[in-house]
């Protein structure tokens, strides 16, 4: 058994011919490195055109004679979207999907002590007839071998596959499938827990192995516990000779039961609020050709950052290695079959039912998965076909539902939950529909697999109230999603912006429906997610405001509303030092239900007027509460407060001088505005807002330290305009000046302009190790710069 990564040494085609597939070829091609894209794009502005072309793929190689006798495999992670792979020649395995892996068994054309060469005919345009094309795409599709590669030296006789069937108990159930000549062969499997435990169990290859482990630790969103399966392949010795291991295949999974009632998920046994977003696989300028390292960092991303526990995959299956990071992180993933609306002929229903069984093939180990999508996302009911999809994944996969993303009330409900996309909230009323009003079979379970996005998209450059106003329609989903009885949760459409078709999105070919860009620097309504975490330490305050404090950003120059996102206790407020109240969430309020409700800033008098006008204890909070009414409402005043300015024997004078002085107008001088997160009695984070003195410009590398190998890796490079106390310039647009010295290089441009004071940058490694530099320069900020470490990890080449 020989395992050989097969991610280098690639040669691309832009346009295909067929003289690319014979061994002889030479030609000028280009040398690129897997994963790769067909056609890199601009941010914005973008021709989907573009990377809609036939290319080709070629790779050469040597063949050893050593190889006699035995089986090589070549596996591809995905290609977008359709594949022809030849070798020598020699037409050796076609593939219709985009999104799945699959195996090319080239052993009958290889020339064993001679130089090979595989090629790979590339289809990446939209008029396929397979999912997802043959209607209008929401998100563009991309193209080229965009997952990883390797090649596998294996005997004869091998496992095909494993699959192992674990609950929250200990009790457990293993297939195993093989191909081959394996009459006589035995099967051993081998489970080792976190601690490093190992267990041996033996079993035939015709039947499950079947046994329980005792003291497990089951895998749960706080507890991830993974413990690894491995599975030989054993042909007993004859004549005294010992038995020999033919294949092995080792595998992750974890102990933990689900079920989904009408009352929710349940995680063995403890129901579990799903809080989650949707997820595109796309980035900036590189569309789905990112490495391992970019993907899993999104899932830290969920989970760290956004505070949730559950992401669903829009709308296809996800990088192995993003799964991977969701089942360390204890992440909950819904992932579906591809495809968006359309239905096609049969031909396209044959190509859809095979992506069912390769995505649950390849992804049902992963304990992470809860739930599979097995209708297209937003298609009409289809009886015949749907059925056919729930049959075949539940005889493939008997542990985890079924469910499939509508956009309509009382559809056909084939499958164990009704997913609905509800986008009936539109900034007042009920945040979702009532859930007896949608499904037909309120027995079953239910959940909201999108919200928001479309209905209030909002860009990092909008203007403060528009931004708040998507952040609290993120506010109201959220909690009505819990408080009403029965909803298993929600999947906000979505985590980031992405690059879409010319029907859809803002016109520049991106849809701004994220809670981050496509950078993935948060927006206001990332603050909505993030700010639902429980709190462990001081490090976990997320402390958000969502007012720049200046009145000329807002309509008229009149403050009208200040909300606090915070998982604090309390939010402390100072003006210019001086202390003016404390808030603490409203547990009876709009957003009652959400672990940590958004805090509304209404008093910005508090007792100064106790301290600087003289008044007396009564008084002062009369006063206050009318010049916090004037704020709130343009500075109109109410009966009550015509009333109560006649019993205080207020003039309008004297309130307007006290209005100019506490609460400002356009030309008043400005004030200092202090907001402290208190946590266990005492200030852990701090946001202070005054005129901005100097900007700086801030660059993180989320992942500083990157290895090469077994292919290219990648950092991700966050550029923020801050001003002296650290608080991002929304409207600041200067461009960065980006250059790099070392081994990487920047993927996209080397200028790049800040969108709401926000930017970013990839960085890919080129093959060596060292230490390499980014260097970043702003007009009026001084320069600055972050450091990568790159090692290179050494590989077995073929």
């Amino acid at each position: 058994m020989e395992h050989y990564d097969w991610n280098d040494g690639w040669l691309f085609a832009p346009v295909f011919t067929p003289a690319l597939v014979q061994p002889d070829r030479a030609e000028e091609l280009t040398p690129v490195r897997v994963p790769h894209t067909v056609k890199p794009l601009p941010y914005n502005y973008c021709n989907e055109n573009d990377y809609q072309r036939l290319s080709g793929y070629r790779k050469e190689f040597f063949a050893p004679k050593e190889w006699e006798g035995r089986t090589v495999l070549l596996t591809f992670g995905a290609v977008a979207h359709d594949a022809t792979v030849f070798c020598n020649g020699r037409r050796m395995f076609h593939h219709g999907c985009g999104y799945t892996a699959f195996t090319v068994d080239l052993t009958a054309a290889l020339r064993l002590g001679q130089k090979n060469v595989v090629a790979v005919r590339c289809d990446s345009r939209e008029d396929l007839n397979i999912p997802p094309f043959g209607g209008q795409l929401d998100g563009l599709t991309y193209g080229g071998i965009y997952r990883a590669v390797s090649l596998d030296i294996k005997e004869p006789a091998y496992l095909r596959d494993i699959f192992i069937e674990a609950k929250a108990e200990g009790d457990f159930r293993i297939y195993s499938s093989t191909v081959g000549e394996t009459v006589g062969c035995t099967l051993q499997a081998e489970i080792r827990s976190p601690s490093g435990s190992r267990a041996l169990y033996q079993g035939e290859l015709s039947l499950p192995i079947v046994g329980t482990l005792n003291g497990v630790h089951p895998w749960s969103l706080e507890h991830p516990s993974l413990y690894t399966l491995t599975v030989r392949l054993i042909r007993p010795g004859t004549n005294g000779l010992p038995d020999r291991v033919l294949d092995e295949r080792s595998t992750r999974f974890g102990f933990r039961t689900l079920q989904f009632v009408a009352g929710g998920l349940y995680l063995n046994g403890q129901r579990v609020e799903l809080r989650g977003l949707n997820r595109h696989q796309s980035y900036a300028y590189q569309g789905y050709a990112m490495p391992d390292s970019i993907q899993r960092l999104d899932a830290q991303l969920l989970k760290k950052e956004l505070g949730c526990n559950a992401v669903r995959t829009s709308h296809c299956p996800p990088s192995p290695a993003f799964l991977d990071a969701c089942d360390e992180l204890g992440i909950l993933v819904f992932t579906e079959m591809p495809g968006w609306q359309h239905l096609g002929d049969d031909t396209w229903k044959a190509q859809a039912l095979q992506n069912c069984r390769e995505m649950v093939c390849q992804y049902r180990n992963h304990p992470s998965i809860f739930l599979w999508g097995v209708r297209v996302s937003g298609s009409a009911d289809d009886e015949a076909f749907y059925k056919r999809t729930n049959e075949t994944v539940r005889r493939l996969d008997p542990t985890r539902p079924t469910a499939g993303a509508r956009s309509s009330r009382k559809s056909q409900l084939l499958e164990d939950v009704y997913a609905y996309n509800d986008y009936s909230y539109r900034g007042r009323g009920p945040g979702c529909e009532a859930r007896g009003n949608v499904t037909p079979d309120t027995r079953k379970g239910y959940l909201i697999s999108e919200f928001g996005g479309q209905q209030f998209p909002a860009k990092a450059f909008d203007d403060e109230p528009h931004r708040l106003a998507q952040a609290l329609r993120y506010a109201a989903v959220l909690n009505d999603s819990i408080a009403q009885q029965g909803v298993a949760g929600s999947f906000g459409w979505c985590m980031t912006d992405y690059n879409t078709h010319r029907e859809f999105g803002s016109g520049d070919r991106v849809s701004y429906h994220g809670v981050m860009d496509l950078f993935r620097n948060p927006k206001l309504s990332a603050a909505v997610y993030a700010s639902q975490k429980t709190p462990r330490a001081p490090s976990d305050i997320v402390l958000e405001v969502s007012s720049g404090m200046a009145l000329g950003d807002l309509p008229g120059g009149i403050p009208v509303a200040c909300w606090v996102f915070t998982n604090a206790e309390s939010v402390r407020l100072y003006r210019d030092n001086d202390f003016v109240a404390e808030f603490a969430p409203d547990r009876r309020g709009r957003f009652a239900a959400l672990p940590h409700p958004p805090i509304e800033i209404q008093d910005f008098v508090g007792s100064l007027l106790e301290k600087y006008e003289g008044l007396d204890r009564a008084a002062a909070p009369q006063v206050a509460a009318i010049l916090n009414e004037m704020r709130r409402d343009a500075m109109e005043l109410s009966p009550l407060s015509r009333a109560r300015m006649l019993s205080l024997r207020l003039s309008a004078q004297e309130l307007l001088r006290m209005y100019y002085k506490y609460i400002g107008v356009l030309g008043s001088p400005t004030s200092v505005y202090r907001f402290e997160a208190v946590w266990h009695g005492r200030a852990v984070k701090t946001v202070i807002r005054e005129p901005v003195q100097s900007v700086r410009l801030e660059c993180t590398v989320h992942n500083p330290i990157l290895t090469d190998g077994p292919t290219w890796d990648c950092a991700a490079v966050s550029l923020r305009a801050i001003d002296q106390n650290g608080n991002l310039l929304p409207y600041c647009s200067e461009a960065v000046q980006l250059s790099v010295e070392g081994p990487v290089e920047i993927l996209g441009p080397s200028v790049v302009p800040l969108r709401g004071g926000m930017a970013g940058t990839y960085l890919a490694t080129t093959g060596e190790a060292g230490r390499a530099v980014l260097h970043c320069k702003m007009e009026g900020a001084l320069d600055t710069e972050a450091v990568l470490t790159i090692r290179c990890r050494e590989e077995s080449r073929a």
